[in-house]
């Protein structure tokens, strides 16, 4: 499989190019887990996949979840579909840091990702940023793990931003959440599979 550094390395110049950019969401009707961030960062606009960017600690988490028997990275956005994870973001535009995500966009994003949760109705929720989350969701007190109430009938959990920038949190604890929350959504979704090819 890939590996989130495949790419090769872009200049300051491409880097930048970027911001502002779109990605589309890996999603489909009924998957077992819908992860989502809080927005692409620009190696993420660049290359055109989610959680691209050097050290990002989402792909060996799923790996340690038990997601997959190996290391995924970001070019494998499709086979992390085939296994029943979907990814999407709170806010859709590319930039630097998260931190040039304003409180109105998270606000809305939160609106939007409610909407998706009613139109896919996945098994299970995974948010990846805490801050985010509790601007979202107007829920200063969350804290990570399965949360008391859920979205759109899904049921959440909250988890640290996988960011190489975002270091408090290891491995181990984003990983023994992503497990927490895929058992959960593949209970369930028992049987899922994904239909026709997965989304490019």
């Amino acid at each position: 499989m890939a590996t989130p550094g495949s790419h090769p390395r872009p200049t300051r110049a491409q880097l930048l190019s970027a911001a502002g950019r779109e990605i589309p969401d890996r999603v489909a009707p009924r998957v077992p887990l819908l992860l989502c961030g809080i927005n692409p960062g620009l190696w993420s606009g660049w290359t055109g996949n989610h959680f691209a960017g050097p050290g990002n600690r989402l792909w060996p988490a799923l790996e340690a979840a038990g997601v997959s028997d190996e290391r995924l990275g970001a070019d494998d956005g499709s086979a992390l579909l085939a296994l029943g994870v979907g990814i999407t973001n709170m806010v859709a535009r590319t930039t630097a840091t998260a931190a040039e995500v304003t409180r109105d966009e998270l606000r809305d994003g939160g609106v939007r990702l409610e909407g998706l949760l009613g139109r896919i109705a996945p098994g299970a929720l995974a948010v990846l940023g805490m801050g985010a989350y509790r601007v979202a969701f107007d829920d200063p007190g969350a804290a990570l793990g399965r949360q008391p109430h859920d979205r759109a009938g899904v049921p959440v959990w909250l988890l640290p931003n996988p960011s190489g920038l975002q270091a408090r949190y290891g491995v181990d604890v984003i990983g023994r959440l992503l497990a927490d929350a895929y058992a959960a959504g593949r209970a369930r979704r028992p049987g899922w599979e994904l239909s026709g090819p997965p989304p490019r």
